[in-house]
């Protein structure tokens, strides 16, 4: 078990192409050797675009997963689930907008730039003012330490863990606090109880910065502490309530270099896009009639392979002797474009086969698909229900049944 969880999550909203698997799955896949990964299908996020045609959002869900599954994603090694799976998602959506400040949402700037970017569709609706809580919420219940993000998403991270912060100091002090926090260090066993209360007296003490450091670490080597009693000691040890939100920080991702069929960023809303499971025939046809340098009329015509979109393909595909080579012939004319492009043909399809084999295997097994969601789901919910526990504990609103 890791001591850092990631959460992270894809719009189901289509095919997942070539640039999906440069600019997440891969990183995912890494990822799930360092960490505790929680991927999810973010269904409802999908709706806050695509709210007038949901229907293809089952099928899309089915196929993402698979696709994630034939790229390397474990599921022995991460939770694999569906964000409307986990309602608990929805309900501290619901609890946090009560202290969310309008002007919080309304300054996002992705907020005003997909408005801009997308005004064939009518985004004046809560929904999509509410994303960015609705995805600070997402990571909150499951108490996530890192966020893999671009950098254009980094003002969402800042803005979850100030929704955190925010909730904290407003709920923090639990009823009875003291009393929860002994006995939770009971639950640690007598020796390293008593090593936490001395690593704690001497930083509240003396300010000593290695002893808090240290204290830490001992609370996340515990595997027989609830979330909740971890967190309600890490808020001891500093002087303050529980901790009931995590602060998630930031795990910056290296930006997409994945260029489509034009030369622009691989995007469906393009339609430059190669999907990674299209079939070898489609992927040949796509790559021959791709565009290239237009001063090459003829064969035997000199081109600049840094205008040529073949050629920004060809440095995330092929070897530099290959590059060398389309540099050379391109320049002096002494190959066509047919031949520049072969070697990429045959790079992209090597890539694909075995993410086409894979997937194949998952779609003549749709139950074992559907196995690993569920399982992936009762594991996602078992952690969110922990930390809704404590929120509606903090907020005043447990009380069930009793009145």
């Amino acid at each position: 078990m890791f001591s850092d969880r990631v959460v992270s999550g894809m719009r189901p909203t289509g095919l997942l192409h070539l640039g999906h698997y440069h600019g997440v799955l891969k990183n995912w896949v890494s990822l799930q050797d360092q960490h505790d990964c929680f991927f999810f299908a973010a269904d409802w996020h999908a709706l806050t675009t695509h709210y007038e045609n949901p229907i293809d959002i089952q099928d899309n869900v089915f196929q993402m997963m698979i696709d994630w599954l034939a790229c390397g994603v474990d599921p022995s090694k991460s939770v694999l689930f569906v964000q409307s799976r986990v309602p608990e998602h929805a309900e501290l959506h619901l609890l946090l907008s009560m202290i969310t400040p309008l002007g919080w949402l309304e300054r996002m700037p992705t907020y005003k730039d997909q408005q801009d970017n997308m005004k064939e569709k009518d985004l004046s609706t809560y929904g999509f003012l509410g994303y960015p809580l609705l995805q600070a919420a997402d990571v909150l219940i499951y108490r996530a330490s890192l966020v893999p993000v671009g950098e254009d998403q980094v003002p969402h991270i800042e803005f979850t863990r100030e929704i955190a912060r925010r909730f904290n100091h407003m709920y923090g002090r639990e009823p009875g606090f003291e009393d929860r926090a002994r006995e939770a260090i009971r639950k640690i066993g007598n020796k390293k109880g008593k090593l936490y209360e001395q690593l704690r007296n001497r930083y509240q003490e003396q300010g000593d910065e290695e002893a808090l450091e240290s204290a830490r670490a001992l609370l996340l080597e515990q595997q027989n502490l609830s979330i909740g009693d971890r967190e309600r000691l890490f808020g001891y040890l500093e002087g303050g309530g529980k901790m009931i939100l995590s602060e998630p920080q930031s795990l910056l991702t290296a930006e997409s270099r994945m260029p489509g069929l034009d030369g622009r960023k691989m995007s469906k809303s393009y339609g430059n896009t190669i999907f990674l499971r299209e079939d070898i025939e489609s992927v040949t046809d796509k790559i021959r009639r791709m565009p290239t340098d237009p001063a090459r009329v003829r064969r035997n015509d000199p081109g600049n392979p840094d205008i040529c979109p073949v050629f920004h393909l060809h440095q995330i595909y092929t070897s530099k002797p290959i590059h060398e080579w389309v540099c050379e012939g391109c320049t002096k004319g002494s190959i066509g474009c047919l031949d520049c492009k072969q070697p990429l043909i045959d790079a992209i399809l090597e890539e694909q086969a075995p993410i086409r084999e894979r997937a194949q295997g998952y779609l003549d097994e749709p139950l074992l698909v559907r196995g690993i969601i569920s399982d992936g789901c009762d594991k996602a919910r078992d952690l969110a229900l922990e930390t809704i526990r404590d929120v509606r504990d903090a907020m005043g609103l447990n009380y069930g049944a009793t009145i």
